[in-house]
This record gives structure tokens, C-alpha cells and sequence, in this order.
């Protein structure tokens, strides 16, 4: 009986790793997994050392000076990354390198003008952001100093999306760590000798201004690789037949963007605004922990995009759907273990690691562990959406659970407390990515039945 279970599971192990295309994905994964892990591991540090030095009200306070720069950063964005690896990976593969610079080229100079576009948005708010945020006006120069990431950053999103096509993961995962741990020598030094707030947003600013240009330098140098010294002189004209579709991509992805910033990506802000700094501290605590169970989960759109994006162009939709199955069992096999524990355990982290100061983030933390194991087992609908032509499905998805979010935040919050913010992203997630992930099982049945068809 034991041999017959044991037969039956190593059978399914093989059957699972058998797949090259699930054997790219983990490989590729696995790089982002390591730094991520170790990225992960080293920015808990952080957190640590910040919460205690800090206490939940400037602790709160950081995260408004954080989160407001990466929002107006991401308002202004387009998710060239996403851009990226849909078109540059598309002419690639038909042997096409100069539109695939083409587009490179193009990515790039949107990302710039939205940078600059970004930066100067966070000049002229900083004081309206230290005013209701941080609820210090006096802090308006902190808000102004640490968006000057936004600079560092002019086509990051545009790099990191090259370096995914030409399967670089592991320049991403070392440029990864070695970014956190920057961070947290500069956050550890601060700690030790006693600095305040300022200390630690200045680390968290260089740490995040070296992982940018990093990526930056590395891009350009596999552009030169790829395409010759000359890349950049590739004509836009050769992408005359591409631009509505790739301006399309563009500007849906620009909106989804801002839609998540609003519906999921600003939450402190949220908390913030609506509570005040010592709430926030402790939502932002309780956030901070929930990201723990996407620690391996996180890197798997990243790897998975492109190789849908491949199987897709080429049609080969039973590999589509194997990805697909075999991603989400492989999500779930570690996402419900790890929600489970941190519900068990979740207080006692929460007591003795962070003090226990911070005790009431645990609500809120079992409230977003339904949410967020919801989302890492469907990982792939957004990327699964891009590969198959459907930019502004998410989009339209995410618009409609940002409507309902908002009209239950002004509901439930006056009478709930920071908690309902909790329960409202859960929610928004349920919503949002099961309406996506039915959508890509819709397409994908269709491709299925349509080559069966035609064969």
C-alpha cells in the first residue's frame, strides 16, 4: 500500500517536471525565487529594525512618504516591462530585429517622458501629500527628496522587461538582492547609532536609486549585444503597422495602472488619509506580512509571460494550458500551508519580533490572507490576458472593483475601522482576478477547439 502511494506520487513529481516549458519556468523562477527570498528575508530585516526605531505613528509615516512617491510614479506609468516582453518577445521570434529595437526604443522614450511627468507631479503635491498623509506639512521637503527616485528610475520598467525576454533572471535576482541588502546595512546603520525618520528614508531612497540605474546599465548593454551599437537608430517607421496595437497596449496598461493604484496599490495612503499615521503603521505592518506568502509566488509572472507569450504566438494551446494547471497547483501547494501557519502564528510574530505595540495589525492580516492566496493561486491572469490580446479586459475588470471598493470604503470604514480596509481588498481581489482567470479559461477553450478543428 505505502509502495503503490509512493509509486503514484513520484509518478505525478516526474509527470510534473517533465514539461520543458514548466522546467523553463521554475529554472527561471527559481533565480527570481532565490533573490527574492533572500531580498525578502533582508527587507523583514528592515522592517524590524525601522518599526522599532520608528514606533507605529512614524512607522506610518514612512509609509506615507514611500507609497506616495511610487503611486504618482506608477500614475504616470506605463508598465513598459509588460510592453516589453509582449512585442519585443513577438518580433524576436518572427526575425525581426529592428522592429524588435523599434520597440525597445519605443518603450523607452515613454517611459522617460512619464518619469519626468512623474517627478514633477511629485514636486508640485509633496506638500498636499505631507498635509493629509503624513499630516505634517512640514515634511513637504522629505516627499520632494525621495521622489527623486522617480528620476533614477527613467526606463527601469523598459529594462527589466528586456533582460525577462532574453531570460537575464539572474541579473535581475542578483541586482535584486544586492539592492535589499544595500538597504539594509544603510537601515541597520541608522538604527544602531540612534537616527531618526530622515536616516531611514534616505536609505530606503539609495537602495532603490542604485537597483534602477543597475538595471538600466544592464539593459542597454544586452541591447548593444542583441542588436548591434546602432540599436537605438532603429526607424519607428517599421513599427508603422504595429503602432495603433502597441499604443493601445500602452495606454490600457497606463490605466490599469492607475486603476490598481487606486483599487490595491496605495492602501497606506488610504489608511492614512482617512485615520490617521498610527493606523496606518499598523496596516502597513500587517501588509508587509501578508507579501510574505507571495514571496515564491511573485516571481512566477515574470517567467510565465513570456513563455505564454511564445506558445501563444505559435499556437500550441494544450502547452498554454498546461502551464496554466500545473502554475496554479504549484501556487497552491505552498500558499494555503503558509496562510495557515501565519494565522496560527500570526500574533506571536507580530508580539515578539515587532513588539507588541503592533498587536492590532493581526486582524487585518487574517482578513488579507484570503485575498492574497486567492490571487497566487490565478498568478497568471494578467499576464495569461496580455499574451492573448486582451490589454484592456483587466482594465475594464479592475475599473469595476475599483468603483465598488471605493463606495464600500466611505460604507464600511466610519463604522469598521482600518480593519474593513482589510476586508475590501480581499474583496476587490475575489472579484477582479476571478472574473479574469474565467475570462482566460473562456480563450483558451476557444484556441483549444478552433486548432482541434482546423487539424
Amino acid at each position: 500500500m505505502i509502495q503503490s502511494v509512493y509509486s503514484r506520487a513520484r509518478e505525478r513529481f516526474d509527470r510534473f517536471f517533465d514539461n520543458p516549458l514548466i522546467r523553463r519556468i521554475l529554472k527561471n523562477s527559481g533565480y527570481l525565487f532565490s533573490a527574492t527570498g533572500i531580498s525578502a528575508f533582508l527587507s523583514m530585516l528592515q522592517g524590524i529594525l525601522a518599526a522599532r526605531l520608528l514606533g507605529p505613528a512614524n512607522f506610518g509615516v514612512l509609509g506615507a512618504v514611500t507609497t506616495f512617491t511610487s503611486t504618482l510614479n506608477r500614475l504616470a506609468s506605463y508598465r513598459m516591462n509588460e510592453l516589453v516582453v509582449r512585442y519585443v518577445s513577438h518580433f524576436q521570434e518572427q526575425g525581426e530585429p529592428s522592429k524588435a529595437a523599434a520597440a525597445f526604443k519605443t518603450a523607452s522614450l515613454l517611459e522617460m517622458g512619464g518619469s519626468v511627468l512623474a517627478f514633477g507631479l511629485v514636486w508640485a503635491l509633496a506638500p498636499l501629500g505631507a498635509q493629509y498623509f503624513a499630516h505634517d506639512v512640514g515634511l513637504a521637503i522629505w516627499f520632494r527628496i525621495y521622489g527623486g527616485i522617480v528620476l533614477a528610475n527613467l526606463i527601469s520598467e523598459s529594462a527589466t522587461g528586456l533582460l525577462q525576454v532574453f531570460d537575464r533572471f539572474r541579473s535581475i535576482a542578483v541586482i535584486t538582492a544586492l539592492q535589499s541588502a544595500v538597504t539594509l546595512m544603510l537601515i541597520a546603520a541608522a538604527f544602531f547609532s540612534g537616527a531618526g525618520l530622515f536616516a531611514i528614508i534616505l536609505a530606503y531612497m539609495t537602495g532603490k536609486v542604485l537597483g534602477a540605474l543597475a538595471y538600466t546599465i544592464s539593459a542597454l548593454v544586452l541591447a548593444r549585444q542583441s542588436w548591434g551599437a546602432g540599436w537605438w537608430q532603429a526607424p519607428f517607421r517599421t513599427l508603422a503597422d504595429q503602432r495603433r496595437s502597441l499604443l493601445t497596449f500602452a495606454f490600457s496598461t497606463n490605466l490599469s495602472g492607475t486603476v490598481s493604484l487606486i483599487a490595491k496599490d496605495s492602501e497606506v495612503l488610504w489608511v492614512s488619509g482617512f485615520l490617521g499615521t498610527v493606523p496606518a503603521g499598523y496596516y502597513k505592518l500587517a501588509l508587509a506580512l501578508a507579501n510574505m506568502l507571495q514571496l515564491p509566488v511573485s516571481p512566477l509572472p515574470k517567467a510565465t509571460y513570456p513563455e505564454l507569450s511564445r506558445e501563444i504566438a505559435r499556437r500550441n494551446w494544450e502547452n498554454v494550458r498546461y502551464i496554466l494547471r500545473q502554475g496554479s497547483r504549484l501556487a497552491a501547494a505552498y500558499s494555503v500551508p503558509v496562510t495557515l501557519f501565519l494565522i496560527l502564528f500570526g500574533q506571536w510574530i507580530i508580539s515578539y519580533v515587532y513588539g507588541i505595540e503592533y498587536l492590532p495589525a493581526y486582524p487585518a492580516l487574517v482578513v488579507l490572507l484570503i485575498g492574497y492566496t486567492f490571487v497566487n493561486i490565478f498568478y497568471w491572469n494578467r499576464v495569461a490576458l496580455l499574451s492573448l490580446s486582451r490589454p484592456v479586459f483587466p482594465t475594464l475588470v479592475n475599473f469595476a472593483g475599483m468603483l465598488l471598493k471605493v463606495a464600500a470604503v466611505y460604507w464600511l470604514v466610519p463604522v469598521l475601522g482600518y480593519t474593513a480596509f482589510a476586508g475590501i481588498l480581499s474583496g476587490y481581489y475575489l472579484f477582479t482576478v476571478g472574473i479574469a482567470a474565467a475570462r482566460v479559461s473562456l480563450d483558451v477553450r476557444r484556441g483549444t477547439a478552433s486548432a482541434g478543428a482546423a487539424s
